[in-house]
């Protein structure tokens, strides 16, 4: 069979019976078309070690992310995600029983330990305070803004949000994030307020908990368009507000999330249950936030390091 084909098979192979979402599948053809352009085969039995190698000499040349005037080249972590969309391929291909490189052969690189993008507890608060609740679009931007403080959604699970899903007489409600799983997640006292401020001055009778307004929802009413606020806008909504606040490092809806986290960490919640809150699939995921809430050991540090 030919790669080109065993590719798209592979692709329908992920979204009927892994049930993958249609944003990774799309990820995952786009890893593997840049594969098979460089190959420049159909064969599988072409797709070696030696051809894997100098693909992977030639991905870690490829220009990156602009610092300055200067132009990185292509991440390490970047580079794994085509290594992974090639392994799980070639996993496949096994799996269909044609001869092809073994995927256990090809290992990914080693990244630097992730680092986060945090903000502190006062730039939080100003943060939060940045909105105008005397208008409509102030009440949404402050709902948003508490709402992921208070639950750590990610942000295409807060955009996927109706006004159906959060009932406000409880102090929680599900979530479908990553992977279809369902979680659940909870309202503080102030998420909760605000949310309850928002809805009670909508008029329309759109599904979505947030939605556009302004001129670009004028319009969208007359096209018949869906008002629903996409993963870009509200990532829009937060760089502006973090400018207004005076905040000068860059805040976006995953930094609020690790401030959900570290905040849960600091004040004495255990791993595991913040990995249950988070949504995430590992634990090793959820690790990354413990060094900067480590608290035991800034203790042990001022008992006993010497100044002598």
């Amino acid at each position: 069979m030919k790669l080109s084909q065993l590719k798209r098979e592979f692709l329908e192979y992920l979204e009927i019976e892994k049930g993958r979402s249609i944003h990774t599948v799309t990820n995952y053809d786009r890893y593997l078309k840049r594969f098979l352009q460089y190959a420049k085969t159909e064969d599988p039995k072409k797709v070696t070690d030696s051809l894997v190698r100098e693909y992977r000499l030639w991905l870690n040349r490829q220009p990156g992310t602009k610092v300055g005037r200067q132009k990185e080249t292509l991440k390490r972590k970047t580079q794994n995600y085509y290594l992974i969309a090639l392994r799980a391929f070639l996993k496949y291909i096994r799996k269909r029983g044609v001869t092809s490189l073994s995927p256990e052969k090809i290992e990914l690189a080693k990244v630097p330990e992730r680092s986060l993008d945090l903000i502190s507890p006062q730039e939080l608060g100003r943060l939060m305070k940045a909105p105008n609740t005397a208008t409509l679009k102030g009440l949404r931007d402050k709902a948003i803004l508490e709402l992921l403080f208070s639950t750590g959604l990610r942000v295409s699970e807060l955009t996927s949000l109706s006004v159906e899903d959060v009932d406000l007489t409880r102090d929680e409600f599900s979530v479908r994030g990553k992977g279809d799983k369902v979680r659940v997640v909870f309202l503080s006292d102030t998420a909760r307020k605000a949310l309850k401020e928002y809805l009670a001055e909508r008029k329309d009778m759109e599904d979505a908990m947030f939605i556009q307004y302004g001129k670009n929802a004028k319009n969208a009413q007359t096209d018949n368009i869906d008002l629903r606020l996409t993963p870009r806008s509200v990532q829009r909504i937060i760089k502006r507000y973090a400018t207004l606040a005076g905040i000068t490092r860059k805040v976006t809806p995953h930094v609020i999330r690790h401030s959900f986290a570290t905040d849960l960490l600091s004040n004495g919640a255990d791993l595991r249950s913040v990995q249950a809150l988070l949504g995430h699939a590992n634990i090793a995921t959820t690790q990354v936030y413990t060094h900067v809430t480590d608290k035991h050991l800034r203790d042990i540090h001022k008992k006993f390091h010497s100044r002598k």
